[in-house]
């Protein structure tokens, strides 16, 4: 327990420092939640170099802001909530985004049934394919953890709207899955 505390100290230290300017302090906080901030960039959008333009961008943000960080809840989450809305300004910017407007009345009894043992690569590499609308819900939803009325104001779409999305992505993802797992190890 000491060591977490010391970790959390460490890190309300080294905010204090960075939000003064202090270069060190920023290359620290740099260092340690860069990784993590790449990935999640790298969720969103598929070609690396444009993900890591995004991250640096919202290091430039979150380090410019650092003063409106309260420390009321952790200093990841903040700075993840950047990523994701860099990421979402970046492909607004690039006009990818598109979301069918078609509402989709959801089983009662959805659930995941996806049985398989592919790589996490391969699972991105199909996160990848699918349509920008659906991944960005896909991804804000089922591995961010917004809730359906966030993501709705976040990107300016009604809640059916993201729901339709999830749903639609869910199937395809499904499907995909199925195929390789069909392909890989014949039928289930």
């Amino acid at each position: 327990m000491k060591v977490i505390q010391l970790h959390q100290k460490n890190n309300t230290t080294l905010i204090k420092k960075a939000a003064k300017g202090k270069r060190e302090a920023q290359h620290t906080l740099f260092e340690i939640h860069a990784p993590k901030m790449l990935s999640v960039c790298r969720y969103y959008i598929k070609d690396m170099q444009y993900a890591e333009s995004v991250m640096l961008n919202g290091f430039f943000k979150a380090f410019t802001n650092l003063k409106t960080f309260k420390n009321e809840g952790s200093f990841e989450g903040w700075l993840r909530r950047i990523m994701v809305r860099e990421c979402i300004s970046f492909l607004r910017q690039q006009k990818t985004i598109e979301f069918s407007v078609e509402e989709v009345i959801l089983p009662q009894d959805y659930s995941n049934n996806i049985h398989t043992e592919i790589e996490v690569a391969q699972i991105q590499q199909l996160i990848d394919e699918l349509p920008e609308g659906y991944k960005m819900v896909f991804v804000m939803y089922a591995i961010e953890g917004y809730k359906h009325h966030e993501i709705s104001e976040i990107l300016n779409i009604s809640e059916g709207t993201s729901k339709s999305q999830l749903f639609k992505a869910r199937q395809l993802l499904q499907k995909k899955i199925q195929h390789i797992n069909t392909t890989n190890y014949g039928t289930n």
